[in-house]
């Protein structure tokens, strides 16, 4: 059974932009989703926290977490579930990558044309230093999300994006990790993804990541998990050729 046209057409759309608008949106779920990636490791606890109007002294906090941690590879599998006809429920299985100073690629082995989007959501919420490269970024303030006082970063692409309108980041104030991260797009839609970690060796990494998609004409949701974790292992910098 096919995908919808309009589930087709916002894999294809996101794809054929890529090139032109790095769009903040999904580069890691999964590095962010490693980040990912974000997910280095617990920042040292005598760093002093920067203030909340400092939107560059977050990220630099959130891209220098766990500074021995100079590589990750991690395997990672995605259920995706779509909520509207014809009801299609895709299973993504790839690899993670990290290697300092920056650079973080997520990988999938097979993917369908209508779910290649998937691969630019997950890579962009675990690359935080691909925020300020791609987007102005400004602090948005403390908000609470689930209950959780955590800082709120803003981005609005340097070059206009007729497709996306801005993000949010939602950082933990005290182990800058990104917890949530929001796409709002000008058609109306919102895709949001939430994070959990988890705690190898000295390391915090990803373990889980949540996505709701709610654009026009499609709903759905994806769920990944995280496999086991090689650390400070050697990549090959081919692997993040194609960034």
């Amino acid at each position: 059974m096919k995908a919808p046209s309009s589930f087709r057409n916002w894999g294809e759309t996101v794809m054929k932009t890529e090139k032109k608008e790095r769009t903040v949106c999904f580069k890691g779920a999964l590095i962010a989703l490693a980040g990912s990636v974000l997910f280095a490791g617990p920042s040292p606890a005598s760093a002093q926290q920067p203030q909340l109007s400092d939107a560059h002294a977050i990220v630099e906090r959130i891209i220098e977490r766990d500074p021995s941690l100079r590589s990750f590879q991690a395997r990672v599998h995605v259920d995706v579930r779509l909520l509207s006809f014809p009801f299609v429920s895709p299973k993504l299985d790839g690899t993670s990558y990290f290697k300092r100073p920056n650079d973080y690629e997520v990988i999938f082995d097979n993917v369908p044309g209508y779910a290649k989007g998937f691969k630019k959501m997950f890579a962009d919420i675990g690359d935080p230093a691909s925020w300020e490269r791609d987007c102005d970024v400004e602090d948005d303030g403390a908000r609470f999300v689930d209950g959780r006082r955590l800082l709120a970063l803003r981005m609005t692409k340097k070059v206009h994006s007729t497709i996306l309108d801005d993000a949010v980041a939602y950082i933990d104030p005290t182990s800058y990790e990104t917890l949530q991260m929001e796409w709002h797009y000008k058609s109306g839609g919102k895709i949001v993804m939430t994070q959990e970690y988890k705690t190898v060796g000295p390391y915090t990494v990803i373990a889980a990541q949540h996505v709701e998609i709610a654009i026009p004409h499609v709903r759905a949701v994806a769920d990944a998990t995280y496999g086991q974790y090689q650390t400070n292992v050697s990549i090959d910098q081919a692997v993040f050729a194609a960034k």
